[in-house]
């Protein structure tokens, strides 16, 4: 495992390697971390991990240093994985440099999670599109429990005609049902039993919608929700994941997006 906190270094480094495997991350690795990882090691070349949690896509100073940091632990992890790069930048390293490619930011971005957090996504595809312009990727992997900043980074990729392919993952879930996250470290076994009863609602409402597409009321599913202790609600969205519009037919693929609050913590997660 090698450690680079230079990307000079890490140029220099990886300017032979045909192959890699890319996973963005923010730190506080956990059970779907690891599966991204174990996931690009079964491809072909080298696994490449960055950690870094960029101030760009925080709306709120607090949010941003409230945000969970266990550079030891996670850095004990990814020995144990055997990751063979793993890039550690500074403000200075990552934001010093002028990009060749100009975000594209996909009208999708205004909606669910861009709604009240302004300039969030922007923030995202600037630091994403960073790394790749730096690492040149054959694959990057991501998970679909952030199905909307995964869908913008491909929609990027594909406009920047960038040669990287988006692998997109599963949603790994702890047994209690909650979206593996790192922001779960931020809540008490309380709030944690609420997270759990939200998923557990979610999955009993989608069953029914899916019977009749009508029973999709908004105004009861938040009512309903607030009774089970969720704090505040962002949104509570029913999407086709095909045409990213409100499904007309329960024969349609499609999702339930809910982005809420316990305390202080907001949480997102599609069912």
């Amino acid at each position: 495992m090698k450690i680079f906190k230079s990307k000079h270094k890490l140029k220099e480094e990886i300017s032979n390697i045909e192959n890699i495997s890319f996973v963005p991350t923010m730190g506080g690795l956990h059970k779907g971390h690891i599966s991204l990882i174990k996931k690009s090691q079964n491809f072909k070349g080298k696994t490449l991990v960055s950690i870094f949690v960029n101030p760009k896509q925080f709306n709120e100073k607090k949010d941003f240093l409230n945000y969970p940091r266990n550079l030891k632990k996670d850095l004990r992890i990814l020995k144990h994985l055997n990751v063979d790069l793993i890039y550690l930048p500074g403000l200075k390293d990552i934001f010093s440099f002028q990009v060749k490619n100009k975000i594209f930011l996909d009208k999708f971005s205004k909606k669910l999670c861009g709604k009240s957090r302004k300039g969030h996504f922007k923030g995202v595809l600037n630091i994403v599109n960073r790394f790749l312009e730096l690492i040149k990727p054959k694959y990057i992997f991501l998970g679909i429990k952030d199905f909307q900043q995964s869908y913008l980074i491909s929609r990027h990729i594909v406009k920047r005609e960038i040669n990287t392919k988006v692998i997109n993952c599963k949603t790994i879930r702890e047994k209690n049902g909650i979206a593996c996250s790192t922001r779960n470290n931020n809540l008490n076994k309380y709030q944690l039993k609420i997270a759990s009863n939200v998923i557990k609602y979610l999955k009993n409402k989608k069953k029914l919608i899916k019977k009749k597409l009508s029973n999709f009321k908004f105004v009861n599913i938040k009512k309903d929700l607030i009774n089970l202790g969720v704090k505040k609600i962002d949104y509570v969205e029913l999407y086709n994941l095909n045409t990213l519009k409100r499904p007309k037919s329960k024969r349609e693929k499609f999702k339930i997006f809910i982005a809420f609050y316990l305390n202080k913590t907001r949480l997102i997660d599609n069912i």
